[in-house]
């Protein structure tokens, strides 16, 4: 999994307005998370302001409202 395929799916959530779920994102290498962070916040900025579209990743997108990312972490597993 890297940053490129997460914006790719991104670019789907925000344009559709679905939603989706990550578990365990502390399995992601922490320098892909960095990034993937980023392009979050630039989702979550952009329905902050209510626009219609934005600019993701070089590609500017609709948005609806109703898109939505939920994360869940698991800071104390040390692998299997």
């Amino acid at each position: 999994l890297d940053y490129l395929a997460m914006a790719k799916f991104f670019k789907g959530l925000a344009a559709t307005g679905a939603w989706a779920c990550f578990d365990e994102f502390n399995r992601i290498n922490v320098e892909v998370l960095s990034v993937i962070a980023q392009q979050i916040l630039t989702i979550v900025r952009a329905k902050a302001k209510q626009l219609k579209s934005f600019l993701f990743e070089g590609t500017q997108l609709p948005l609806r409202m109703s898109c939505s990312v939920f994360i869940t972490m698991n800071p104390g597993y040390a692998g299997r």
